[in-house]
């Protein structure tokens, strides 16, 4: 079943992990190369912080992704992401490899995509997170589908939502208003 951010912000989540995919995710999926063919990707700097909300709040971040990039490799690395599985098609089964490693239930695990290889993922993670560009199939089966597209800030909503079922948003957001 689908729902909106809005409408399951109340939904208590014992999430521990969120795993996402890169292309269409933390980027709006294309792949552009330079005369050099050399490949570009672009990353939304709200995506980023995010990201860093997470991690300030002990829910790991990882990243699971098809395709092999040192772009990806770097924008983990700066965001203190270690938890980094390139070239793997297969994104359930590598999402279970994790979950074993680290010992977590299904439903400790966000898992966020937005094509064919994250639908299995999706739906069997504890909350399955689609972008708004994500195709119909994989909306159709996400429990949360954010408003923002992939690389346009939908992983920040949905590192809001999951702050914000733990009950910590408002405690973030009270460390930028400056206290109080």
């Amino acid at each position: 079943m689908t729902s909106s951010l809005q409408n399951a912000a109340m939904l208590s989540i014992p999430v521990k992990l969120l795993l996402l995919d890169v292309d269409g995710v933390l980027t709006d999926g294309r792949i552009t190369y330079n005369s050099d063919q050399q490949e570009l990707k672009s990353f939304h700097i709200h995506d980023g912080l995010g990201i860093k909300l997470l991690q300030g709040n002990d829910i790991q971040v990882g990243i699971i992704t098809g395709r092999n990039s040192l772009m990806v490799e770097r924008r983990a690395q700066e965001l203190g992401i270690s938890l980094l599985i390139q070239g793997r098609e297969d994104k359930w089964a590598a999402m279970q490899a994790v979950q074993e490693q680290l010992g977590l239930s299904s439903q400790q695990i966000a898992y966020m995509g937005d094509d064919l290889p994250d639908l299995a993922a999706i739906r069997h993670a504890g909350l399955g997170i689609a972008p708004a560009n994500a195709v119909a199939i994989v909306r159709q089966h996400a429990d949360v589908v954010t408003a923002c597209s992939g690389g346009n800030g939908a992983v920040r909503e949905a590192a809001e939502f999951i702050l914000g079922a733990r009950g910590l948003l408002d405690s973030v957001h009270q460390r930028y208003l400056g206290g109080n």
